[in-house]
């Protein structure tokens, strides 16, 4: 079966191509996984296969709905003729030339298709055994029972799997859809948030998770790294791991008014200090005359707000 692994990029421009004189708009990843997630949740639900696993070899044999047989023949997850097939049928060079695939109506027929074809072959029988938040065992399992060639082919799942946090499907979180804009490109981020977002001094944080990356979370509520780096007035050769919380949004010019002063104990720094009222560094410099170098010590009284005149 051949696939193409895509990455993620997610705009919403309208990127065109052409395949024998006829153009097509090539759809993104994120995109890929919005339109068709309810598929996959409604096929786990009838027929026990893990979402997150239909969706990735959806992704990965598909090109995410870009190849030839998926745009031609809505054929998604790569599936043969074999002997059993009474349906319409295509043909493209695969492991060998010409080889008959199947073909579909619609997307929807292909991932209903899709669920009969493990649930009928005994050779997956096994997998049905596991739970459907294995999306680990299931994608070894696919491999082992012969699903596809590839010997890295449990290995591509699983990554599809983690970066997109597609294993979430499997557990009905809520998609969230956010947008944002950079000069006049327009970008559309579709995403799972995992983090709970709280608030301090009115600025939202999260609580950072194990394996969580400033890519990732910058990934996940459709910010850049960089505007994370600054936000938490960080170098961007920090690592995330660091920190307990991080902000999503800037910090504020000055603390809550129920807290004026903070006594420094020993061992914090001014950064700590920021991060802990959810303060600007710049302003905490500012109100207290300190230059961007000079360190605070213990028993320094600390401005948190503007001193009145």
């Amino acid at each position: 079966m051949k696939y193409l692994l895509f990455v993620s990029v997610v705009l919403v421009s309208c990127f065109t191509f052409s395949t024998n004189g006829q153009s097509y708009r090539k759809i993104s990843t994120p995109e890929y996984i919005d339109q068709y997630k309810d598929l996959a949740i409604k096929e786990m639900k009838r027929a026990g296969i893990p979402a997150s696993i239909t969706m990735a070899q959806g992704i990965l044999e598909s090109g995410s709905g870009n190849s030839t047989l998926a745009r031609k023949s809505n054929n998604h997850f790569g599936i043969k003729c074999h002997s059993d097939w009474k349906g319409k049928r295509v043909y493209h060079d695969d492991d060998k030339r010409g080889e008959c695939f199947r073909k579909y109506k619609t997307v929807y027929e292909s991932y209903i298709d899709h669920s009969e074809f493990l649930v009928g072959k005994q050779r997956y029988a096994s997998l049905f055994e596991l739970k459907t938040t294995d999306y680990k065992g299931w994608a070894k399992g696919l491999k082992k029972a012969g699903y596809a060639t590839d010997p890295k082919y449990a290995h591509r799942l699983i990554d599809i799997i983690e970066k997109h946090k597609l294993y979430l499907l499997d557990e009905n979180k809520k998609w969230q859809k956010q947008s944002t804009t950079k000069g006049d490109d327009k970008f559309e981020i579709t995403t799972y948030n995992t983090h709970v977002v709280d608030y301090n001094n009115g600025v939202k944080y999260i609580r950072v998770e194990e394996g969580d990356t400033f890519d990732s979370v910058s990934e996940e509520f459709g910010l850049r790294p960089w505007e994370l780096y600054h936000y938490n007035d960080v170098a961007s050769d920090t690592n995330i791991q660091d920190y307990r919380y991080i902000y999503i949004q800037g910090k504020k010019g000055k603390a809550h008014r129920s807290h004026e002063y903070h006594v420094v104990k020993e061992g914090e720094t001014l950064h700590y200090i920021s991060q802990k009222y959810g303060v600007k560094m710049s302003k905490l410099q500012r109100f207290n005359n300190l230059g961007k170098s000079e360190k605070v010590k213990a028993g320094d009284k600390l401005s948190l707000r503007r001193r009145k005149k």
